[in-house]
């Protein structure tokens, strides 16, 4: 690996600035620009690279390069560079689990992207009112989502946004008053916050005119983290548009150990951000392809902007591609807790010490 005293400051400035002002057409180069940033700078990716004998200089696409297993976020820190850490965020995990740890060295360059892809999908912040029905993770402090919804509530400038754990009747009422005025609605809620609205015996008709308009957008991310038993996507939105009165239930794919997302208009495909790719490998070998449209593989991300840790990861969710190679969507996860990378890792004595291998 490079010494500390290599500009990498610079280096990450530049591709930080290239990151925000991207088009579609530039991934490609840019993806492979930061992979070999983050090979000579991230000593825990260097490392595995080494592991697997791969020569970062051979590198010539995407679908060369090696993916970081998602469960060496929970005992290794994961940095590229040497920014101050000026906090983390953490994941959910179920009680007894391990929690993800996510570094974050530039807030502003994390609510910066996600302000650029949300608004490249639905329009400016600031022709919603914002309700985030988001329990569970409103109860930490450390949550990405929370962080990202805060940001995105402020942008709107709107009186009547803001975060909610059960007030449901709070919430009604400010919802009738914003469809008084002449914004959007965006309701973001976590899957099992939604289900637990509804099993409230709620009465939604009081915005079945809007939802008619087309003024009303109903988003579920998250999953039910342990609260409620798992359902397929389709039976969740099925539920959802029965109950609530709506044509579509709209998506958000993100994850503590991502910096971008990707958003799903109905019926679960996701189109990723400008800087987020997705990729499959094969399900019984990690560094086996699929690019077939419609065959599951294992998901893997390239999200650009995380410069300071690690854009190339092999997460643990199951999914498919689009025939335009671009859109997906998730299909469930995995059923086995370490991934053969973790395993790699730990043979050679690379153990549970964030900072450094165990002798």
């Amino acid at each position: 690996m490079q010494s500390e005293n290599e500009d990498w400051e610079s280096l990450s400035l530049s591709l930080k600035n290239r990151v925000g002002q991207m088009q579609d057409a530039d991934f490609e180069t840019l993806a492979l620009d930061v992979f070999r940033y983050q090979a000579s700078h991230n000593p825990l990716y260097h490392l595995y690279l080494g592991l697997l004998g791969v020569d970062v200089n051979s590198i010539a696409s995407i679908g060369q390069i090696p993916f970081l297993p998602i469960e060496l976020f929970k005992n290794h820190l994961v940095q590229s560079g040497f920014a101050p850490i000026l906090f983390q965020f953490e994941s959910s995990g179920t009680t007894g689990q391990i929690p993800s740890k996510h570094i974050v060295c530039d807030p502003a360059f994390y609510q910066s992207q996600a302000k650029r892809i949300f608004e490249s999908n639905y329009g400016s912040l600031k022709d919603y009112h914002i309700f985030a029905l988001l329990p569970s993770y409103l109860e930490r402090s450390t949550s990405s989502l929370v962080f990202m919804m805060d940001y995105f509530i402020k942008e709107s400038q709107s009186e009547l946004a803001g975060f909610y754990l059960n007030q449901y009747d709070a919430l009604v009422e400010n919802l009738k008053a914003a469809l008084q005025t002449d914004r959007k609605i965006w309701l973001m809620g976590v899957t099992f916050g939604l289900l637990d609205w509804v099993d409230s015996g709620q009465d939604f008709s009081f915005w079945k005119e809007a939802v008619a308009a087309g003024r009303v957008m109903v988003m579920e991310t998250g999953g039910m983290k342990g609260r409620r038993a798992e359902w397929l996507r389709e039976e969740v939105h099925a539920f959802l548009q029965e109950k609530m009165h709506l044509p579509q239930v709209a998506s958000e794919y993100g994850m503590t150990e991502l910096f971008s997302q990707a958003y799903a208009d109905q019926a679960g495909v996701f189109t990723p951000g400008v800087s987020m790719r997705v990729l499959l490998r094969e399900v019984n070998d990690p560094f086996g392809q699929v690019t077939q449209a419609g065959r599951v593989g294992g998901i893997k991300v390239i999200d650009l902007a995380n410069i300071d840790s690690c854009s190339f990861i092999e997460t643990k969710d199951l999914g498919s591609l689009e025939p335009d190679g671009i859109r997906f969507k998730v299909l469930g996860r995995f059923d086995n807790s370490e991934q053969r990378g973790c395993n790699l890792m730990l043979a050679q004595g690379w153990g549970t010490n964030q900072e450094e291998p165990s002798s």
